[in-house]
This record gives C-alpha cells, structure tokens and sequence, in this order.
C-alpha cells in the first residue's frame, strides 16, 4: 500500500514549493471525506518508491480559529498519514517551532524540514541540523526547496520513518501557571538558543529599518499611497506608451512591410534551388571571379549569403588560400540577404509597380551586387591581397524534380517564419528603444529626433536623409528592421501598425519627401553597407582581427556612399 506523507506547515515557509519540487506534474486536488476544504495531494518517488504526499494548508497552530487551520488540524488528528514533514522557516525558526513540537505530540512519525536556508546564509543566520535532530529525537533535513537541495532527504526520512518504529519522544512538559501555547513558544525558544547562531545581522537590520519605515505611523501611508501613486504613473503614461508605441508599433510595422513579399520570394527561390539550378549559377560566375584573381569557389559563397551573410562568410572554409578567403568574407556583405530581401521587393512594389519593370529592377540590383562583388574582389586582389588564383573542382548536380508541397512548407517554415521571428526577436527590444530615443527628454525635441537632424545633411548630400541614416545605424542587429526603422524616425509607424498594409507606405514616404531616386538610393545602400552585426562578429571569429571586421564594414559602406552621390548627381539632371 503506498504509504500517505502529510506536508504540513506555517503560511510562506516555501510548503507548496517543495510540494511542487516532489511532485511535480502528478498533483491533483480532492476533497478529504467530511472537510470543507480541499487538500492538494500528488504523487512522489524516492529511491524508486511511490508515495503519496498531501499539502496540508498552512496553520500555526492545531488549535484552528479558521477553516484552513480546521482542515489542517483534522487531517493531522485523524491518522491517516502515516507521517509527516513539517516545513519550518530557517530564516525564523522561532516562530516555525510551536507548530512542529504540538504535530509531534500527535504523530512521532515526523520530519522536521527546515526551508530557505539560503535566505537564511543571506541574513547571517546559521541553524544546526545536527543539534536540532539530537534535542527533539526526530530526523531534520536542512533544504532551499527552490533549487530542490533537501527535498528528496525529506522525503526519504519519511518513508525511513514509516518502515520503521515510531520515535519515542519526551513529552512536553507545562511549568506551574503555564498554558500548552507558552509551554510550546517556551521549549521553541530553549531549541532556537541551542541549534541557531546569528553571525552580522546586517541584511536583517536593513529589512527591519525598512519595515519601519513602511509600516510607520508617520511613513506608513504616505509611502503606500506614493508607490501606488508611481505604479499608476508608470502604467498610464510609460508603459503603455512604450509597449504600444514602442514595442507593438515597431513589431506590427516589420510584420507589415516584411510578411507580404517573403511570402511569395521565398518558396520561388527555393523551387530553384530544390531544382538543382543554384550550383548553375556558381559555374556561371566561376570565371568571372577567375578574372579578378579570386577563387571560383567564391561564387559558392555568394549563393550561402543570399540566405545570411554571416553563414556566407562561414561558408568561406572551403577556400584553400588564406589570401581568396579573406577576398571572399570581405565581399560577402555585398550579396543581399534574406533579411534585406523584404525591403527591396517592398519598395519595388511601391514606387515602380508590381510588373516586369520593378522585376527587372530586382534583377538588376542581384546584378549590380554581383557585378560589385568582382569588383571589390578584383580591388582587394589587386591591392592589399595580391596573388593568383587558385584551382577547383566543380560538380553540378543533376536537375530533379522539385518537391513542391515540401519546398513551400519547407520554405515558410525555415525561411519565411524564421527570418521573421528572428526580426520580431529584435524589433521588439529595438522598438522599446526607439521610444525611449523619441520621447526622451520631455521638453524640446528628442534624442531620436535630435539624431535624424544631426544626420540629414549628410543623407541628403548621398541622396538620402536622416532618417534613412539613422535607420541603417539603429538597424546593426538585424537588416530586416532598418526600414521600419527609418519610418519611426519619419514618425510613420503608427500610421503603418494601425493598418498593417503595404499600401500605407507608399503616401507615408511620400509624405517624407521619398522620390523614386531616394527609394533607388535606399536600394543601393541597402545592398552596400555595413554588414550587420551577427556577420561582423563572425568575421571577427573567421579572421582572428578586428581589422579586418572593420575593413569589411567601411569597405561597401564608402563604395555605396559613393554610388548614392553619383545617384543623387544624376537626379539633379534629368
């Protein structure tokens, strides 16, 4: 018969938690026959043996003056445990006792199970398991059942007890004039001089001053009605500000603009790699890489990048030189990611139509990519990392059929809704950020605003402004938020979350002033910036040098400045 372990103990003394480190999914809640009250019971295994272990309600005393204390009591006068543990407060020992010396005079058969033993070592309370279980004849169990230290001790000398004789304990005995409480709180305190030692009471006295001054008659409600008071400020005017405008604006804003075109881009492109035709593309642009004096297989690497960059530079392992993989992860930034696709199909839809001419604009910026990557190449390896280029082989695949049901749940999945989360997991800090950057400080203009002006004069020289530059520089953790970035500095995303539609992009740009120059200025600087900043910290780890990380980072960032400039010049003509 699987024997039944009562758990019993003072209110906040850590019983329900070391109830839920012993048992924890198998717990259910029943009523005991002939109680108004229900008792939480769950099953417990020790050692490979079951037992059944019941969280009485919390009392401090057998002599109940409420229900719970009713229910607590009745359960340890009726028998049916066959033992128990008492949970006592280590940090107030004292206080903890009474109700274990009147358990033990009803059941023998009981552990005592002194709890929060770290809080105690915090307020230099030290208490002397050993003398404690001499004095009293019954097993105690030092625990700290939040990190699960003890619980399987106090349990063990449970089922020990059960298998075992009853102790014989001394009865407690009452002094003339003395009632059975005093009696209790007396031989308490005898325990509590024997087994406890206080070391520097420093962190008590700090709590003690503490409850004085919050419980106080002069300070009490004063500092009652202040915290509340800042709870009420804080939710009505902070929180709700930043978690709405802040974090949920910023978040809706990049699901917005982002969601849409992935979910079409993504399962296309993967049909074309599923179909075997990406290794084509690589053997298309082996030669041209020849001709720069880099290794073919750099075209390799430039197929990884257009998922992520920082997979692209780690694909450069299979680069033999030193000399043509440091060509190949300086370049790679140059090839547009997963996460700056979003933007560039976004922004093609909206200021050059959704037919042949915004595709083949997108395919002419895949060009110019690549046609920048040889020329960087050619550069690198004409400058600083001179050298010829080396051999390889290269194997095509044959052509099989795609899978398409898989490819399109494939890509959803593992592109689409990755890439996404992987946004949200940064817009959302980011956008807290923002708010805290644009309403800070209360008066006069904010420190977001203050970046977008002190920027503008260098954006609109390239083409651009400052709320284009401060979008790419606030958009290091990841490129799929630079966009809805730069709306938040335009001020627009409210006008993007609310409607959660492409179609409210178009007028917001406009509004700020956008041409289809500036979006073709985005564009280009989107493909020739700085990489973000996961791919520079795997350059860091692939080159050994920040050196280098940095020389990758102002390398496509000065050429994409340059190429806006030019851009900027030819607008101003025609």
């Amino acid at each position: 018969m699987t024997p039944v372990v009562g758990l019993c103990g003072n209110p906040n003394v850590g019983k329900s938690t070391l109830f839920n480190a012993a048992t924890g999914l198998r717990q259910h809640t029943g009523n005991w026959t002939g109680k108004t009250v229900g008792l939480q019971s769950g099953t417990a295994r020790v050692d490979g043996r079951a037992l059944t272990l019941v969280d009485v309600p919390g009392t401090y005393s057998l002599r109940p003056v409420s229900e719970e204390e009713r229910a607590a009591a009745d359960f340890v006068r009726s028998g049916r445990a066959d033992a128990c543990i008492v949970v006592l407060d280590g940090t107030s020992l004292r206080r903890s006792l009474p109700l274990a010396l009147e358990i033990l005079t009803v059941q023998p058969r009981t552990v005592l199970c002194v709890n929060l033993l770290d809080e105690a070592k915090k307020q230099g309370v030290q208490v002397d398991t050993a003398a404690l279980s001499k004095a009293l004849g019954v097993p105690v169990i030092g625990a700290a059942a939040r990190s699960g230290r003890g619980v399987r001790e106090a349990l063990r000398g449970a089922l020990d007890l059960v298998d075992g004789p009853a102790p014989k304990l001394e009865p407690l005995t009452l002094r003339p004039g003395e009632t059975w409480a005093e009696a209790c709180h007396r031989r308490a305190g005898e325990l509590c001089a024997l087994a406890v030692r206080q070391g520097n009471g420093a962190a008590r006295d700090r709590q003690r001053r503490a409850d004085r001054l919050l419980t106080g008659q002069l300070l009490g409600v004063p500092a009652m009605l202040l915290l509340l008071g800042l709870v009420f400020f804080l939710t009505l005017t902070f929180l709700i500000g930043a978690l709405m405008d802040g974090v949920y604006g910023t978040t809706a804003t990049v699901v917005a603009v982002m969601l849409p075109p992935m979910a079409l881009f993504f399962p296309l492109f993967t049909l074309l790699e599923d179909l075997g035709y990406l290794p084509r593309v690589a053997f298309n642009l082996d030669r041209c890489f020849a001709c720069c004096h880099a290794c073919g297989k750099q075209a390799l690497t430039v197929c990884m990048g257009f998922g992520c960059n920082a997979v692209g530079v780690t694909g450069c392992r299979i680069i033999d030189s030193r000399r043509e993989r440091l060509i190949a992860i300086l370049t790679n930034a140059v090839t547009p990611c997963n996460g700056r696709f979003p933007a560039l199909l976004t922004l093609c839809t909206v200021f050059f139509g959704g037919g042949l001419l915004s595709a083949g604009l997108m395919v002419g910026l895949m060009a110019f990519s690549v046609a920048m990557t040889l020329g960087l190449s050619f550069l690198l390896s004409r400058t600083i990392l001179r050298g010829q280029p080396s051999a390889y082989t290269l194997e095509l695949p044959p052509f099989r059929k795609p899978q398409v049901g898989k490819v399109i749940v494939r890509s959803l999945l593992d592109r689409t809704l990755r890439i996404l989360l992987r946004a949200v997991t940064v817009a959302a800090p980011c956008g807290l950020i923002l708010y805290l950057l644009g309403s800070l400080p209360q008066e006069g203009p904010s420190l977001l605003s203050r970046l977008v002006r002190l920027l503008d004069p260098v954006g609109r020289a390239f083409g651009l402004d400052g709320a284009i530059l401060s979008g790419f520089l606030l958009g290091l953790p990841a490129n799929e938020i630079v966009l809805p970035l730069t709306l938040r500095g335009y001020g627009a995303v409210g006008a993007l979350s609310s409607t959660a539609a492409a179609g409210a992009l178009g007028p917001a740009l406009l509004a700020a002033g956008w041409t289809r120059w500036t979006a073709l200025a985005f564009m280009v600087f989107s493909l020739l910036h700085f990489p973000c900043s996961t791919t520079l910290l795997t350059i860091k780890k692939e080159t050994g040098s920040w050196g280098w990380t940095l020389l990758s980072a102002l390398l496509p960032t000065i050429f994409g400045l340059l190429i806006c400039f030019v851009l900027r010049l030819v607008s101003a003509l025609v």
